[in-house]
């Protein structure tokens, strides 16, 4: 052996050797006994997978050419199974029937793992806290995207050519608009775009995805929220911004036992002194005109207000209890609740998938669900890798992540040089310690321009609504008691 070699761990003395430990860890407990092939077909599920992962991670610029180079990778790394099919329509076309049942396997895995393996950061203050929050993916400008993922107003049809020339007629006759006009005219163009819209579950702790939702450019980030309540754990905490006021959400959260913690504005209103339970200076109800007349119960809140420098934020929990969760603690939960705007940002730039590159509409949600999940495998493995030095899920660089894993795969045949290999490369993924000055001053131009959500509007309640808040509480102790 020459001397060079024996430094080398003889497990990785390739690099292909390397990204097989590193997916065999993270599929070792996957059951992929759902998907059943025809017998003619020469995918099996498991190089299904693996390709799959190598197509959403391969930096290759075409979707046709990272599934080339994946290919290759996965043959290499299983050279006991037969070549499968070389076409990229019927890989794509296995993976339209078969994503929503692998996908689930290998998310359920990732769940179950992340309890275990990661056990200092899954539990935080006795809760098990998540975030959520929704974007939009771009995606290229085609007739079957403008069907199946523009906004509903679009899909409904096309403008005849009458109705496209008037238009044009009253934009020439309106005076030029001024700068402002144009931005919020391309706001709305952009607005009215066929888009792939995402909702992300995204762990606090571990910095990790959780579960996700993906539907047309004007789907609702609530709605999508609803859905994935049933795959929250026990002792669940969910923390949110401001987009999430809803009475039936929260109704919903409270309902099944999920704590949460909640940014509220102006554009939601809260009672107090209702005597639903014994008041305090801090309680609040969230009790719409609407549920009250349908004899729905009110929603008991903690009201915590906290300034982050340049305005005051209120946030509402449903832990009324400050024992259980304290108001430092509230604070801190928001505050790792910005981690999921990191994590779009990674998503869309680190990664890039600001613009899915699928043609086809129903190619764009398996390309976006691919990529999350390439994402969640490529960063828990990282996590794993790193904890051992216990350096947080902050503290670690997702572009170097991604670096570490795309550079074996360019020369997945050969041997690492030194310090090139997977691991050691994971090993220096962290963020440098540069102590890097405040950006607010820089007068960047921004696309959005936010204004603060403000305080909620928050009203004593009436005797009427009083009254019908007690008729409402019999009704349960009733119910209790029958």
């Amino acid at each position: 052996m020459p001397h060079q070699d024996t430094e080398r761990d003889s497990r990785f003395a390739y690099n292909h050797q390397a990204l097989k430990t590193a997916l065999d860890w993270l599929l070792k407990g996957v059951s992929l006994a759902g998907a059943r092939f025809r017998e003619d077909c020469t995918w099996t599920p498991r190089l299904l997978v693996l390709t799959a992962l190598f197509w959403v991670w391969s930096d290759e610029k075409i979707l046709t050419g990272r599934f080339a180079a994946a290919r290759k990778i996965a043959m290499r790394m299983c050279p006991w199974l037969a070549a499968p099919a070389a076409s990229y329509q019927a890989f794509t076309k296995l993976l339209r029937k078969w994503t929503e049942t692998l996908v689930t396997a290998v998310q359920t895995e990732f769940r179950a793992a992340m309890r275990q393996r990661l056990p200092k950061r899954f539990w935080l203050a006795g809760f098990i806290p998540f975030g959520v929050d929704g974007s939009r993916f771009s995606l290229p400008r085609t007739a079957s995207h403008e069907r199946a993922f523009a906004p509903a107003k679009r899909r409904k049809g096309k403008r005849s050519k009458t109705e496209k020339k008037q238009a044009r007629r009253q934009v020439r006759r309106k005076e030029r608009p001024t700068k402002k006009e144009k931005a919020a005219r391309s706001q709305l163009k952009k607005a009215e775009n066929a888009q792939l819209w995402v909702t992300v579950l995204w762990h606090l702790g571990c910095g990790l995805p959780w579960s996700w939702r993906l539907g047309p450019a004007d789907s609702s980030e609530r709605e999508h929220m609803r859905q994935m309540i049933a795959e929250l754990p026990p002792q669940a905490l969910l923390v949110a911004d401001a987009g999430f006021p809803s009475y039936a959400l929260w109704l919903a959260l409270v309902q099944a036992g999920c704590a949460m913690v909640m940014r509220v504005g102006g554009n939601v209103r809260l009672l107090r002194k209702l005597g639903y339970v014994k008041e305090r200076r801090d309680l609040v109800y969230l009790w719409p005109d609407r549920a009250a007349a349908t004899n729905q119960p009110p929603i008991v809140l903690r009201w915590v207000v906290i300034h982050n420098g340049r305005h005051p934020v209120h946030l509402v929990t449903t832990v009324l209890d400050p024992g259980r969760l304290s108001v430092q603690q509230v604070i801190e939960f928001y505050r790792l609740r910005w981690g999921i705007e990191l994590f779009y940002r990674h998503v869309k730039q680190t990664y890039e998938m600001r613009k899915l590159r699928s043609h086809a509409a129903e190619n764009a949600p398996v390309e976006a669900a691919w990529g999350l999940l390439g994402m969640w495998a490529m960063a828990f493995y990282a996590q794993h890798h790193l904890q051992r030095r216990d350096i947080a899920s902050a503290q670690i660089s997702i572009a170097q992540v991604l670096r570490a894993f795309r550079t074996p795969m360019r020369s997945y045949k050969s041997r690492p040089d030194p310090g090139e290999d997977l691991h050691a490369l994971l090993d220096r993924a962290t963020i440098d310690s540069y102590q890097r000055a405040s950006k607010i001053s820089r007068d960047y131009p921004r696309k959005k321009q936010e204004t603060a959500a403000g305080p909620p509007n928050i009203l004593t309640a009436t005797t009427t609504q009083r009254q019908k808040a007690r008729e409402i509480q019999k009704e349960m102790v009733l119910r209790l008691t029958a």
